[in-house]
């Protein structure tokens, strides 16, 4: 088990470029399976969860090339239609494999997919879906069967809102005849991105950025080769604004999209954060004047993410008065703060959903656990803030989301190193 070992309290200055889209950057490589044509995507983030759907895509026959953010897939031929078990199980978004495996193969078999532990995060989005489409679910006690038989288009209401169950559900729509809807779908900018790219295969797709999105399915993908550049990592770019405004650091996050970030640069504001919006960048600029927010909720995009309430809980215990927060989208997502309590953050535990934060409150050096992605990643800005050594544990989480993070730190002044 790897670690972060980080000397706490340095001064941070400087400027840091964020990556393309993790989560964006799945789905991109997913739905290039639907085309028997050369893809080629830029920007796409050296992380093990980009290391672990190429490997799953590999496996199932295509031919993968990955070097300098570059990927280049060709998928003329798939040689199979079972997801690798071990692989499937270290990543959640392995499932957004089985839209494009069953369009092309007429099955998909799969374990339920791993990843974060962060509460109940049901596959039943996508079964429903695919029978509604037509398909047929069978299951053991660990191996999920999806048969195409004969597909149809539809009208699917999404019982909860769901960005991978969107994307995957646009997917296979794409591929059936017809006119398909999906209802409540997800409205996040990784759906638009994904839709567009879609559509410059030779898919026909309205409505994306909408609850309601329609797919005018059956029409050939083009076997020309396609070009596609990845967005910015929206919950990256965030991540960096929180860590500014947290080590009151004059930060200069580049390479990114502030519109994807509306409603916490809205919240941050109301906070009486220090910040400069340019049209690609975000400075978070020391003022000493951040106020307690009375509530923030996190919300399905266009509200608060769920992906930064754990960097944000760090930065409540560094402001003046009591913050309230509420998770909304995953249940069990509060668990992670004890080690946080431990390094002397005033937190109080109201229910499994909200937590009472008291600043300002000054952090000491502690040990604290991963126990997911965010979690790891807002203690290890804990860490940088606090006075005194701190070791992250379980940084292999980390590093599912965040590329060569400690280097980059480094590079702003922080005192931190990998121990292997």
């Amino acid at each position: 088990m790897m670690q972060f070992v980080i000397n706490g309290g340095k001064k941070l200055a400087g400027s840091i470029s964020v990556n393309g889209s993790k989560n964006t950057a799945l789905k991109l490589l997913s739905a290039s399976l639907l085309t028997r044509g050369r893809v080629v995507l830029h920007r796409i983030p050296d992380v093990s969860d980009v290391r672990s759907i190429l490997a799953l895509m590999e496996d199932l026959g295509a031919s993968v090339q990955f070097k300098n953010h570059t990927c280049i897939i060709e998928a003329r031929q798939l040689s199979k239609s079972e997801l690798d078990l071990e692989i499937s199980k270290k990543i959640r978004a392995s499932i957004i494999l089985t839209a494009p495996l069953l369009a092309r193969t007429g099955s998909a078999i799969f374990p339920h997919p791993g990843g974060d532990v962060i509460g109940e995060r049901p596959i039943d989005v996508f079964l429903d879906g695919y029978r509604a489409f037509g398909a047929t679910v069978a299951h053991t006690q660990k191996i999920y069967t999806v048969v195409s038989g004969d597909l149809h288009p539809a009208t699917f209401v999404l019982p909860v809102i769901s960005v991978q169950g969107t994307e995957g559900l646009i997917m296979l729509a794409t591929q059936i005849s017809g006119v398909s809807t999906l209802i409540n779908a997800a409205c996040e900018p990784d759906v638009v991105v994904l839709a567009n790219f879609l559509n410059a295969c030779g898919a026909k797709i309205t409505g994306a950025g909408t609850p309601i999105i329609t797919i005018d399915g059956g029409h050939s993908f083009t076997e020309e080769e396609i070009v596609w550049d990845n967005m910015p990592d929206r919950i990256e770019a965030g991540t960096f604004i929180v860590l500014g405004l947290a080590a009151n650091a004059e930060l200069t996050i580049t390479d990114m999209n502030p519109h994807h970030l509306d409603v916490p640069l809205a919240y941050l504001h109301r906070m009486g954060a220090g910040l400069e919006v340019g049209e690609s960048s975000v400075r978070t600029v020391p003022n000493g004047g951040m106020q307690a927010l009375h509530l923030l909720k996190t919300h399905e995009y266009p509200g608060f993410p769920t992906d930064l309430q754990s960097p944000m809980v760090v930065l409540m215990t560094q402001v003046s008065g009591q913050s309230i927060i509420q998770e909304t989208v995953y249940e069990g997502r509060m668990a992670w703060m004890d080690d946080l309590k431990r390094m002397g953050a005033r937190i109080l535990n109201l229910d499994n959903f909200r937590a009472a934060i008291t600043g300002p409150t000054p952090l000491h050096g502690h040990s604290a656990e991963s126990l997911d992605i965010r979690a790891g990643m807002a203690y290890l800005i804990a860490g940088l803030i606090a006075h005194g050594t701190s070791t992250i544990n379980d940084i292999e989480k980390i590093d599912r989301g965040y590329e060569r993070i400690e280097e980059r730190l480094r590079a702003i002044g922080a005192d931190i190193r990998r121990i292997v």
